[in-house]
């Protein structure tokens, strides 16, 4: 039996975490991450400082990836390290929820009020007050760098 079709996340929502760490994921996403993972996911950290959450099998493709990176290449380490070192198995429970390790909400700085970033096959996590500091940083980048070539024919 194949797996179910890729799921697309996208939009920007305000969330909050509780006082034990457990965060509601919208609604709206609930169906799709119980049809694509049955509601099993993985968080894991970015350079970023932010969270990054997968359905399982979408992390599981990408772990095997990280793996098999030549572990002699420092880069690689510290990305696999990081990576697979703070991922962390999550299950949605009744109400739609997940619980966040107090080391996974530290790292990124989580507290009360965060953003969930759909990022097509997963979720950014951030901090409010860190997402905001930086989307404001990046809109008023002026980079007049060439763009790399898998951008320069994009049409948006």
């Amino acid at each position: 039996m194949s797996p179910p079709t890729k799921t697309v996340f996208r939009g920007a929502t305000k969330v909050t975490l509780d006082a034990k760490g457990r965060l509601a994921i919208p609604t709206r996403y609930r169906e799709r991450l119980h049809a694509r993972c049955d509601g099993q996911l993985v968080a894991t950290v970015d350079r970023d400082y932010c969270l990054l959450l997968y359905p399982l099998p979408d992390w599981e493709d990408i772990e095997r990836k990280l793996i098999r990176l030549p572990s002699l290449n420092k880069q690689a380490r510290r990305l696999q390290r990081l990576m697979v070192g703070y991922a962390t198995e999550l299950e949605l429970d009744g109400h739609g929820r997940i619980l966040l390790s107090k080391e996974l909400r530290e790292f990124a700085g989580l507290d009360r009020q965060a953003i969930l970033i759909g990022q097509g096959n997963k979720f950014e996590l951030w901090d409010e007050d860190s997402w905001n500091a930086k989307r404001d940083a990046w809109l008023g980048e002026e980079d007049d760098a060439d763009l790399p070539a898998e951008l320069e024919s994009l049409s948006l």
